[in-house]
């Protein structure tokens, strides 16, 4: 299923520019970056759990905000891109 993954750190403290980074390494790790914070997911439900703990693991929940959205229908129909981005293709090969 495709997930788009959005989120918002507060980073008016130390603490909160070191949570910035290790949710964006999170998300680097497992999807694609299309916005600064906003990144894509081509996961089955079990990387999706281990993705959600993880940044949930990672983020301050009375200072922060994640939000997952789940898309399971046919999404390359329904997604249409313009200017400057370099997208994976999730169904290609693994190397190019």
């Amino acid at each position: 299923m495709l997930i788009i993954a959005s989120y918002d750190v507060a980073t008016d403290t130390r603490a909160g520019r070191r949570r910035l980074r290790r949710v964006a390494k999170a998300c680097e790790s497992m999807g694609q970056r299309v916005q600064k914070s906003v990144f894509e997911f081509q996961l089955d439900e079990m990387q999706f759990e281990q993705l959600e703990r993880r940044l949930l693991a990672e983020i301050d929940e009375a200072e922060d905000s994640l939000r997952f959205y789940r898309i399971t229908e046919a999404a390359r129909v329904r997604v249409k891109e313009y200017g400057n981005i370099k997208a994976k293709d999730f169904d290609g090969p693994l190397l190019a």
